[in-house]
């Protein structure tokens, strides 16, 4: 585009940055075997640089047989991870996205990026597994039954946003339970996944994927870093026809403060989320915004704060009490709170360590 028009070029500029960070996020789906493959050659070659001795002691007692299925489960994942990019060059409508090779240092994805990939797949555990039921019952199912609560009638005219949805199933139970619920999701990975999950997955288990084997430390046994997850442990397809459900894609400061969405929604559902923010009271501006009034802001999650120690990367990082004081002056009436919460995110039942956040989770109307 040759116009010298302002508006038009930084248009095109914007539309490029996000071709590059499509490609660059591509490239990383695709690039998973191959840096999967190196840190296990990585291993292999330290062992065979090892005194004879440890050597033999290791390969007695099973270590190069765990590489070896190591490397096979990696096989088998990547065929997971071709699955997810199958259908993404249709995700978003009326976008192209013409492919740069990995050549290009733009899109060429880094250690970051990979952590992303891997990040991507324990998500499915959390999200689209039995073995997730555990954090879904703590985290998601508490959120469902208050909103249920709230709204006991008409529930398909009460709309319901789920910022950060992750891989969709919140903003999916709501809907299935008779709401209007969009979910809204800025990374690439999770829209990639969960639209494989959402649109391809045709029956209750019908994938398998080993989601630990990126996980080195902290294995009792090498049967808990290579143990195999079903998924997905519902089928998205038996959602009624009638379900009103989607998914929609975007940073949410960006999308939501669009004024078609003010006072748009009667509730708002925030799990693990608002300590996603550079600048968290821009988040809770824009969830008072597209509330109507006396609409419900329902809240669960730690503060965590993404951008704390990020290097080149600006965040504010208040405490709770304070957080909670700022959410009154800008409108909110808390109706309900709990602290110390406990929750697991992504957590690895079978690993040595073990996270725990103690969470809050609250209950707030726009006054």
């Amino acid at each position: 585009m040759t116009s010298t028009d302002g508006d038009s070029v930084k248009l095109t500029r914007d539309e490029e940055e996000e071709r590059l960070h499509f490609q660059k996020v591509t490239n990383a789906f695709r690039s998973y075997k191959k840096h999967s493959m190196a840190a296990i050659h990585k291993r292999e070659e330290y062992l065979g640089r090892l005194p004879v001795e440890h050597q033999k002691l290791l390969r007695k007692h099973g270590y190069q047989e765990t590489m070896d299925d190591l490397k096979e489960a990696v096989e088998k994942n990547n065929e997971i991870v071709k699955n997810i990019l199958k259908e993404v060059e249709g995700i978003f409508e009326n976008v192209s996205h013409p492919g740069k090779a990995e050549t290009d240092p733009r899109v060429r994805p880094g250690s970051v990026d990979m952590d992303k990939v891997q990040s991507t797949i324990k998500q499915i555990v959390r999200d689209w597994s039995s073995s997730g039921a555990q954090e879904r019952e703590k985290c998601y199912k508490p959120l469902v039954n208050t909103i249920l609560s709230l709204y006991p009638d008409n529930r398909d005219q009460v709309k319901v946003l789920v910022p950060g949805a992750g891989l969709g199933r919140l903003a999916f139970d709501i809907a299935s339970e008779g709401f209007e619920c969009q979910g809204s999701e800025f990374s690439l990975y999770m829209l990639f996944a969960s639209n494989f999950i959402l649109n391809q997955c045709q029956a209750v288990d019908c994938y398998k994927i080993q989601p630990y084997i990126h996980q080195f430390c902290n294995n009792l046994s090498s049967k808990d870093q290579l143990r195999e997850i079903s998924f997905p442990d519902l089928d998205p397809n038996l959602l009624p026809e009638e379900a009103k459900f989607s998914m929609a894609a975007g940073d949410f400061l960006e999308v939501y403060s669009a004024p078609e969405y003010v006072s748009s929604q009667d509730c708002v559902v925030t799990c693990f989320f608002l300590d996603c923010a550079h600048n968290i009271l821009t988040f809770v501006q824009i969830i008072h915004r597209v509330l109507k009034q006396g609409g419900t802001w329902v809240n669960l999650g730690p503060l965590l704060y993404h951008f704390s120690d990020m290097k080149g990367e600006d965040s504010i990082e208040p405490d709770y009490q304070t957080l909670k004081a700022i959410i009154q002056d800008l409108g909110f009436e808390f109706q309900s709170e709990e602290t110390s919460v406990p929750c697991t995110y992504s957590q690895n039942q079978t690993s040595m360590l073990q996270y725990s956040y103690n969470c809050v989770r609250f209950t707030a109307r726009k006054k």
